[in-house]
């Protein structure tokens, strides 16, 4: 897309080309993949073209929108931002909202438009969204009328409309006045479509960069080979779509399988989530490691109903709490690791293809190997880090740590894996969440899934702490279940059963209980927030 009226903002930000990453099509599905694309139009087209325009798609409490419903509204929106608001292509519009219908409809209007979504947590306050705005410069705030104060205290000045509201100036108002029809932007498939902000794992988030093309090519990797949808699942999930794990699975995978997504008015617990899933039919769940633990008794107690898919990404899933919600729900869950920055996942297993211990094989249109600190790849069972190759990758916005994540056209997303002989990966910690103590390297996520077996631990973070002996010693941060006091019996008690199932250097050498631990609002254990707690 080349015009005078575009904005070049991203593309004149984005790193030098020495420093991207290397973008692999290596299955016929992606070398398919047209040159001029705009995403939303492909895939409503899909849904037509597969005789899904009458089916339901997006579907809440209140309403049920079938894709040709949904295109029509997205069509409204799209038409007065470019015709009313003069919005061009390449204009950042900020999204603020929790997971709805409306939150949906504008994201797909905005990329329809030939515009970049820079979509964020419902949980930001001020002074973080501050931080996005700077970065992204977006012209034209869209927020919902529920969220809306921490956005005017970010003190912007940028124009704002309001959505998921009755007013006469809210968005569903005055998109009601424009024509239903609407002519794509007709985009390259190398235009960006979303800015992606890092869900702050490791501290200051980053601006992910992702075009039409990148969220396409992961459509035809994971969800074809892996998850396999059909037109008759339904979704539901606790994810943000403002997050690329949630944005996947709750928007832009049900679109291109031709199936409807619910999403509930009131915010999820585990046990509403569990209600939900038995009441609206769904199929196919996602949410995090954590949610699944404390789902795991009501769905022991009250059934989950047509649930056939448990798709558990977004932080390690340890083996527990694989093992608990299996027997809970007589499902093996679909694990899988990805990236903000490679868009989703890379590497999973199908349920029938579960190895204990290991997240599963790499994707189909994926490469990955484990390599030394020089780049090397190193023998199967050898602790590494991991690098990723495929069709999609990272591309930070003007961000100094681009040379960090990609190096030789490789992405290091910053996880320590092991390999085994049949080729499965077996997750060991993020690299910087290492511990080294006396000599030896531990994974704070191997004693996690240690502890989680024990029966009085709801919860649990380990981290390494400083340590003038042993270098580091291992600290295990420990909520407990009701019922059971963090008493130093309890601490010893843990310690040797950590030690009954793990190489005794592993325990911890220290046991914290706490009330919860920091996470960030995407459910993934801050690690980062935890080495900053003061020693006990």
């Amino acid at each position: 897309m080349t015009s005078a009226q575009t904005d070049r903002f991203v593309h004149d930000r984005l790193p030098p080309r020495a420093q991207w990453p290397e973008l692999r099509f290596d299955t016929p599905e992606l070398r398919a993949l047209p040159a001029q694309v705009n995403l939303v139009q492909h895939l409503f087209d899909r849904a037509e073209a597969n005789g899904h325009a009458g089916r339901p798609f997006l579907r809440s409490d209140t309403r049920t929108l079938s894709y040709a419903q949904a295109r029509a509204a997205v069509n409204r929106i799209a038409n007065l931002l470019v015709n009313e608001r003069g919005l061009v292509p390449g204009n950042r519009v900020l999204l603020r909202g929790g997971n709805s219908v409306a939150m949906a409809l504008a994201w797909l209007a905005v990329v329809q438009a030939g515009l970049v979504v820079v979509a964020t947590m419902p949980l930001l306050r001020a002074k973080e969204l501050k931080a996005v705005i700077d970065k992204a410069q977006p012209a034209l705030l869209l927020c919902d009328a529920a969220l809306t104060a921490e956005l005017e205290g970010a003190n912007s000045g940028l124009p704002l409309l309001r959505f998921n509201t009755d007013a006469a100036d809210g968005l569903e108002a005055l998109a009601a006045t424009q024509p239903a029809h609407a002519t794509p932007c007709p985009t390259a498939g190398s235009d960006i479509a979303l800015l992606a902000f890092t869900s702050g794992t490791t501290g200051v988030p980053k601006a992910a960069v992702h075009t039409h093309t990148d969220v396409l090519a992961a459509c035809e990797c994971w969800p074809r080979h892996m998850l396999r949808a059909t037109p008759d699942d339904v979704v539901v999930g606790s994810p943000p779509l403002a997050f690329t794990f949630g944005l996947g699975g709750l928007l832009i995978f049900p679109m291109w399988a031709g199936c409807s997504v619910y999403f509930p008015s009131i915010p999820y617990t585990p046990e509403a989530m569990v209600k939900l899933i038995a009441d609206k039919g769904a199929t196919i769940c996602y949410t995090a490691p954590t949610f699944y633990r404390q789902m795991a008794p009501f769905a022991q107690q009250n059934g989950i109903g047509k649930l056939r898919i448990c798709v558990s990404a977004g932080e390690g899933l340890p083996d527990a709490t694989r093992q608990l919600w299996k027997q809970a729900s007589g499902i093996e869950m679909l694990d899988g690791i990805g990236a903000t920055e490679m868009f989703h996942i890379f590497i999973s297993a199908a349920p029938e293809a579960v190895k204990r211990g290991a997240i599963g094989t790499v994707v189909p249109g994926y490469t990955a190997r484990v390599v030394d600190e020089q780049g090397h790849e190193v023998p199967d069972g050898t602790v590494g880090r991991l690098a990723v190759i495929g069709p999609t990758g990272c591309r930070y916005l003007d961000e100094p740590r681009q040379a960090q994540y990609v190096q030789g056209g490789w992405n290091f997303p910053g996880d320590a894996f092991q390999r085994d002989a049949d080729g499965y990966y077996v997750y060991q910690a993020r690299t910087d969440d290492m511990i080294i103590t006396a000599g030896y390297n531990v994974a704070g996520p191997e004693v996690e899934s240690s502890l989680l077996a024990h029966p009085a631990v709801a919860e649990c973070g380990v981290v390494g702490r400083p340590d003038e002996d042993r270098g580091q010693v291992i600290v295990a941060y420990v909520v407990l279940k009701p019922g059971h006091s963090g008493d130093a019996a309890l601490v010893k008690a843990l310690q040797e059963h950590a030690k009954a199932s793990m190489a005794p250097y592993k325990y911890p050498r220290e046991v914290v209980f706490v009330e919860r631990l920091p996470r960030t609002e995407t459910g993934k254990l801050q690690r980062f927030a935890l080495r900053q707690q003061p020693k006990t």
